[in-house]
């Protein structure tokens, strides 16, 4: 009977150590069918249209306030760099209006200061 309690005890223990890890884990999936980073708990999806560039901000699933914020942008595309200046559209969201159609292999460094937070950089990689 003893080796029985052992191995339910492992295997308690065991899916008690990595839940937090699954749960964790949950929270990066895109959303908006963007290419999502994590920066100090905060989940950044960037998402580009041939209409926008939108950068949506997360906070363990919940919109974060964008209000007051502002964001840089700057797009590499193999040689060619531009930079894009995001405003606040919307609560958890920050804009730009143009063309954005961006191909695979992009690479985006944002530079994000929220209002009252220390600025962030948060890097992307496009697929």
């Amino acid at each position: 009977m003893k080796p029985l309690v052992w191995l339910a005890v492992a295997a308690l223990s065991t899916a008690c150590t990595l839940a937090p890890a699954w749960a964790h884990d949950q929270g990066h999936t895109p959303l908006h069918g963007g290419t999502v980073a994590e920066v100090a708990d905060v989940d950044y999806e960037l998402v580009a249209t041939a209409q926008a560039i939108t950068l949506h901000l997360r906070d363990h699933g919940q919109s974060v306030a964008t209000e007051g914020a502002s964001a840089k942008l700057t797009v590499l595309v193999g040689r060619d760099k531009r930079e894009v200046q995001l405003t606040p559209a919307s609560d958890g969201r920050l804009q730009a209006q143009g063309d954005f159609a961006l191909p695979a292999g992009t690479k985006v460094l944002a530079q994000i200061s929220l209002a009252g937070k220390k600025p962030v950089q948060v890097r992307f990689a496009l697929k």
